[in-house]
């Protein structure tokens, strides 16, 4: 705990948690925890989902009251009742959850619960203005006008942490900023975090991406179980210590080795997609026991383009399977007839029902399987939960849970597991691994591997280029919706796929 460990209620210490501590009833989440944030530092608090990270950023930024310890700002002890008093202060918090109005435009959630005005009018011609300034700094030309409802996830995102910047930033708490970003766009941020820590901000960031840890953190701090476990100079750690630090054991490597793909037999062919309004004649092929990957920048087209191909956009085109010719697909459900299963990249809000206990959300996509004449039977469906906590290591203290209780990783687990349960050939997953710990991550891509070994088809849609490049076979780019160039074996690096994601391999070359 640094600068001061004798006093870390010192004024002009910066801000102050002293032995913090959270419980929920009886489940403690966060103990004891002491850390120091300084103005024009990076720190960076890292740890396993379930670690505490999410509790004690809602501590420090006013959403939470712990349960023990203090919080001070320059020697002042902090008693917030709610976020606003926080932010006032300067402490804003910029949550890995979307939470923003949806039928609203970008600026109007911007400038929201303070909006600019002229005389008793708000003056949208000025926020538009201020809030296009903002998205700019953050490397962004999303539309202020825009409707949020209408944005991709990542975009969100964006129009978040310009809303974060928006009003007094003496600490800015980063969630996993970058979980929805692909590299190149989460390059933006990294530069508004360094012009942000320049102008004496302090940075709290946390992320699953340790390359990013190593890259922006002056110091990490390490939580456990709700305890601090490790705190040291980013520069003393490698990603791989800090992996350990997180775990609390040796990891090995991140991605298991590849599988060595001998057949040829094509499981998917898909010719002439189209997906209006933008997206015409994708054509690609997809192989027995083959991960193929999707890479791409945010607005590439590359979740429209499977979203039309299952049927969840209006979309034509040829689709092969084997020897079977079909057009695209009129529904999910019609996919996973012939075969195919889509697991979405926005697991919250379209993948799992939160409010729901973990039973239905395995079995209710599949619930035949669990019914006999007409009745659903429990046991079995009790039984299926078993296998699935048992086959990919969801952790949960009871059945009953609701699955808006899980971490990060094991709701992706479990959405894995559901989509799993109907046994499709094809499995196409939208990101993977987004916000999930680094032992999640790995346990997902080992279940990756071993469903491409059984003879599975995957397609990978990802922001990660070391994920593609760590799992898949061949890899297809895309740039301004368009299907740019496919590479595999020794093409699969990540300058290859940025030159043509970025549409600059005709400079680059």
């Amino acid at each position: 705990m640094s600068p001061d460990q004798s006093n870390p209620m010192k004024e002009n210490q910066g801000l102050v948690a002293f032995q913090l501590s959270k419980a929920f009833g009886e489940n403690l989440v966060l103990q004891d925890v002491s850390l120091i944030f300084q103005r024009g530092k990076v720190h960076a608090v890292i740890g396993e989902n379930g670690a505490g990270k999410s509790t004690l950023m809602k501590i420090l930024g006013g959403y939470q009251l712990p349960s023990s310890g203090t919080l001070a700002l320059d020697g002042k002890v902090l008693h917030f009742t709610g976020p606003k008093e926080a932010e006032a202060l300067g402490i804003v918090l910029v949550h890995q959850e979307i939470l923003l109005a949806p039928h609203l435009t970008v600026a109007e959630n911007i400038f929201l619960g303070r909006e600019l005005r002229i005389g008793p009018f708000v003056d949208d011609e000025t926020m538009n203005a201020k809030a296009s300034a903002l998205l700019s700094n953050l490397g962004s030309s999303l539309d202020p006008r825009a409707r949020v409802e209408n944005l991709t996830i990542a975009n969100r995102q964006i129009a978040q942490i310009a809303r974060a910047l928006s009003g007094r930033h003496d600490f800015i708490i980063f969630d996993e900023p970058t979980a929805a970003l692909t590299p190149v766009e989460s390059e933006a941020v990294f530069t508004v975090i360094q012009n942000l820590k320049d102008q004496n901000c302090g940075i709290i960031y946390i992320s699953h991406k340790l390359d990013e840890v190593k890259r922006l953190a002056d110091t990490v701090s390490v939580l456990r179980d709700g305890k601090l476990v490790a705190q040291q100079p980013a520069n003393k750690l490698k990603a791989v210590d800090m992996a350990h630090l997180m775990v609390g054991r040796e990891l090995g490597a991140l991605y298991p080795p590849k599988v060595i793909r001998t057949n040829s037999e094509v499981a998917l062919q898909v010719e002439n997609l189209i997906v209006p309004p933008s997206l015409n004649n994708a054509n690609f092929v997809l192989h027995k026991g083959e991960i193929l990957g999707f890479a791409g920048l945010i607005g590439a087209g590359r979740t429209e383009l499977f979203e039309g191909l299952l049927g969840l956009r209006p979309a034509t085109g040829r689709v092969s399977l084997g020897d079977k010719f079909n057009s695209v697909f009129s529904s999910v459900a019609a996919a996973a007839k012939a075969g195919l299963a889509y697991v979405t990249e926005d697991r919250k809000g379209k993948g799992l029902l939160l409010n729901l206990e973990l039973t239905p959300n395995l079995t209710l996509s599949t619930l035949q399987q669990f019914t006999n004449a007409g009745f659903i039977q429990h046991r079995l469906e009790l039984a299926a939960l078993d296998v699935a906590f048992s086959r990919y290591d969801i952790r949960a203290k009871s059945h009953d849970l609701d699955a808006g209780r899980l971490s990060g990783g094991n709701q992706q687990k479990l959405l894995l597991a559901k989509t799993l349960q109907a046994d499709p050939s094809i499995i196409i997953i939208d990101e993977p691994t987004r916000g999930v710990d680094i032992g999640a991550k790995k346990q997902i891509y080992e279940l990756i591997a071993s469903l491409a070994r059984s003879g599975k088809s995957i397609i990978v849609i990802s922001s990660e280029m070391p994920e593609l490049i760590g799992l898949c076979h061949r890899i297809v780019v895309m740039h301004r919706s368009q299907l740019v160039g496919t590479l595999e074996g020794s093409d699969i690096n990540e300058r290859k796929i940025v030159t043509l994601a970025t549409g600059t391999e005709k400079q680059a070359a």
